[in-house]
């Protein structure tokens, strides 16, 4: 009997674990089951998001297209029924910084708050042509508001950064800044020996007229060259040099400004021995001097910034790689005239 209860003991047993494991299976199974639904879930749902996300960044950044193109940076509070606005000249001084220029004076043009600029430079020049425009513009401006313009020196003004700076009304240089450097330059490479004797590549030129490839690169220019470019490019544009400072610069004659225009540059404090600025001070004392001469004793002071882009910043990212074009070759190839101080920084 025992052994036969014994039998039944472990028979009832062995019955029994059948009917548990099943049961212990299933729960394992369905926790993963809820907890890779939920990941899932989390996942799909953050996408979502995600991809809302981008779809608001995008039409914020793209729905500001044709409008405004800078948004203002409060510099100092006041009231905003008058403000003094800060244009900047960054880096080198080409037709794409004209073109900068233009649009932020635009801006102040068309806000009738703004009483007066301040145009902060930090430029040691560059072409001809964009430094021109940028005085030219100026000078437009200063002639349709029959507002101030206070020029407000920082790093390096020289050159064309100097060009530009003698449209305003007055000019105010951090004691650190380096200014100055009236005259004009041009360099360009002679490849004739490179080409010919260590590449074997003979370079031939077909022109009608004698000077049509004058300067060239492919040859050692001749004293008569030399001449001839000194008179056409480079006296020109040096006169026409003298010709703005001595009109930008009352205080100055143009004896005073021909012996100046050596291409020296000068330190804030012997600019202002020299005549070539007003005063030396920070952007404090430049707000205050555009204040004045705007006749407010209050003003809001703002910056014009360009607004975040992420079609510039796309475009910049498809521009990363090296093009060489045929505008590129030029570009590079071709001597320039610029009016740019081309030591250290």
């Amino acid at each position: 009997m025992d052994f036969e209860n014994s039998s039944d003991n472990s028979q009832t047993q062995m019955n029994s674990v059948p009917s548990i494991q099943p049961a212990q299976s299933s729960n394992k199974g369905s926790g993963w089951k809820i907890f890779w639904g939920i990941i899932t879930g989390l996942s799909m749902l953050g996408n979502v998001m995600l991809f809302l996300m981008l779809i608001g960044v995008g039409f914020i950044a793209f729905s500001g297209m044709g409008e405004k193109k800078y948004t203002e940076e409060v510099i100092e509070d006041g009231p905003r029924s008058a403000k003094i606005a800060i244009v900047s000249i960054n880096g080198i001084i080409d037709e794409k910084q004209a073109q900068e220029v233009y649009w932020q004076l635009k801006e102040a043009q068309d806000d009738k708050a703004v009483k007066g600029v301040i145009i902060r430079v930090d430029s040691p020049g560059g072409t001809i042509s964009g430094s021109d425009q940028i005085h030219n513009e100026i000078m437009k401006y200063r002639a349709d508001t029959n507002q101030p313009a206070v020029a407000f020196m920082q790093g390096v003004a020289a050159s064309g950064g100097y060009y530009s700076s003698v449209a305003c009304n007055e000019i105010i240089a951090e004691p650190t800044a380096i200014t100055g450097s009236i005259g004009v330059i041009m360099e360009y490479l002679v490849l004739q020996q490179l080409l010919q004797e260590k590449l074997g590549i003979q370079p031939v030129v077909v022109k009608a007229g004698s000077k049509k490839d004058w300067p060239s690169p492919f040859q050692t220019p001749t004293e008569e060259q030399l001449q001839y470019m000194q008179q056409r490019i480079i006296d020109p544009a040096y006169n026409r040099f003298v010709k703005i400072v001595v009109d930008g610069r009352s205080k100055l004659t143009e004896e005073d400004v021909r012996r100046l225009a050596d291409g020296s540059i000068y330190w804030a404090d012997k600019a202002l021995e020299e005549k070539l600025i007003d005063s030396v001070g920070y952007l404090k004392d430049a707000i205050d001097e555009a204040k004045s001469l705007a006749g407010v004793k209050k003003a809001q002071v703002v910056e014009y910034k360009k607004p975040f882009s992420i079609a510039e910043m796309l475009g910049a990212k498809t521009n990363v790689s090296l093009k060489i074009d045929r505008r590129t070759l030029y570009e590079i190839s071709v001597p320039q005239a610029l009016y740019l101080w081309t030591g250290p920084r």
